[in-house]
């Protein structure tokens, strides 16, 4: 238990030392990082595992998850309700 408690106070001193560093992705040269981006959506195009939206499926999509949610209707009151709040000249009635 001793030994735990010791090498987490290690842990938390070495921490405040160091600052956190930046590793993998977030190190890489944005445009580097961009290329290496655009190889993998180019990929996934090529084996087919990429999907594009057409503005109809898109807007279907959209359309379903609608009526999804509205179906619920205490989430619907309750934005209406912060709707309401938020309206302009509500803290003066």
């Amino acid at each position: 238990m001793q030994e735990s408690l010791a090498q987490s106070a290690t842990t938390i001193e070495t921490a405040a030392v160091n600052p956190k560093q930046r590793r993998g992705f977030a190190m890489m040269d944005p445009d580097k990082l961009r290329a290496v981006c655009a190889r993998g959506g180019q990929t996934a195009h090529a084996l087919g595992r990429a999907h594009r939206f057409s503005t109809e499926k898109a807007s279907q999509a959209g359309k379903k998850g609608g009526a999804t949610v509205s179906t619920d209707r205490y989430h619907m009151a309750k934005s209406g309700s912060r709707g309401g709040k938020a309206k302009k000249g509500y803290r003066e009635r």
